[in-house]
């Protein structure tokens, strides 16, 4: 004997089995389009900012640059730096003058002013015609040479007074009190830090493309965190004929020294910004050398059309033909794709900024994604 729970449960199960098969036999067709229909999404193509770059690679180098040496025979004796000082120009570094150049100096002042006095008295006795002019010319190249003399041996004095030619910071100090050094030795490095020149070579095919006054933008594996900007100030007058490239320099800034001579760095050169027609890169579909995307239909059915494509740039490919601004394109989900298929667009999460209920409220139809 058949239970009420049992009668019910039958009951029940013939009743879901009716109401399927209703439904089924009214709108199955459609259903089962929806259900087949591949889920993408989509962007329309608008025209936006492009600014193309040529990449090199550069090695940097001080803005005046110079090895101080010494330029006569001499023992060192003080020295007035120390490794890595600033210096101002015409600040003494080292001082090789001895008590006989002194001395010599001293000697040949006095010797200046005596004669210049005989000179000066000549004159006014040659003024009353009490000596010839002969007696006075002769007492005038005699002053003359003794000003010379003098004038020679501060001369060498100079040579043995080793400044600063310019503002900048020394390198490391090769020389101590004591030393004997000669023309030429090495005392220290002078470099003016304050602008770096960075030279890198940009190959023949980009001539055209680099004049003076573009910006750069330089970075260094030392300081992956920042990023120097400068312009372009000169290019060489030849192109190497071995390697096809013509070496640029440019200058930027370098207030806090940071960046110091012989650096390698890598240049991103700056084009002027034009208007491109670019796609996310993920849409691209790319079978050997062709490239193509899925074009968007008004019914949602998709054609797959050929473009030709230009400069890249991270997660963006310029479109160069074969799309128009104001074409939809998908995005994603083109690898399920052919041409003439009808797509389901996925729908776009709505935050509290884009709450559609508004514009739901005032009878304006939401935006197709």
């Amino acid at each position: 004997m058949i239970s009420k729970r049992h009668r019910a449960a039958a009951a029940l199960a013939l009743g879901s089995a009716l109401l399927v098969s209703a439904c089924g036999g009214g709108a199955g067709g459609s259903v089962d389009a929806a259900a087949t229909a591949p889920v993408v999404t989509t962007t329309v193509v608008e025209p936006s900012p492009w600014r193309d770059r040529i990449q090199a690679l550069g090695t940097t180098q001080a803005n005046e640059s110079v090895v101080i040496t010494a330029k006569v025979s001499e023992t060192v004796r003080r020295v007035n730096f120390d490794s890595g000082d600033r210096v101002k120009e015409g600040e003494l570094l080292v001082d090789l003058s001895g008590n006989t150049q002194l001395a010599a100096l001293e000697e040949a002042r006095a010797a200046y002013e005596e004669a210049d006095r005989l000179f000066e008295r000549q004159q006014d006795l040659a003024g009353r015609r009490l000596v010839s002019e002969s007696v006075l010319d002769t007492q005038r190249a005699q002053r003359d040479s003794a000003r010379a003399r003098m004038r020679q041996i501060q001369a060498q004095l100079g040579d043995r007074a080793i400044t600063a030619p310019f503002d900048g910071v020394l390198g490391l100090r090769q020389v101590s009190p004591g030393s004997l050094v000669t023309p030429g030795t090495p005392i220290a490095n002078l470099d003016d830090v304050s602008t770096i020149k960075l030279d890198f070579a940009v190959p023949e095919l980009n001539l055209g493309q680099v004049a003076v006054g573009q910006d750069i933008a330089a970075r260094s594996a030392a300081f992956p965190e920042l990023e120097f900007t400068g312009t372009v100030t000169s290019l060489d007058s030849r192109v190497d004929p071995v390697t096809r490239a013509v070496t640029v320099r440019a200058e930027f800034p370098n207030p806090d020294g940071v960046l110091r001579p012989g650096m390698l760095m890598s240049v991103d050169l700056l084009q002027p910004v034009r208007e491109v027609l670019a796609i996310p890169e993920l849409a691209l579909v790319q079978i050997g050398r062709e490239s193509s995307v899925f074009r968007v239909n008004g019914d949602e059915t998709v054609t797959q059309v050929p473009v030709e494509t230009g400069a890249r740039r991270r997660g963006e490919v310029e479109i160069v033909d074969g799309l128009a601004a104001g074409d939809r394109i998908v995005v994603e989900g083109t690898n399920k794709l052919r041409s003439g298929i009808r797509i389901a667009v996925a729908p776009v999460e709505a935050t509290p900024a884009q709450d559609t209920a508004p514009a739901a409220a005032a009878g304006i139809p939401a935006a197709a994604p």
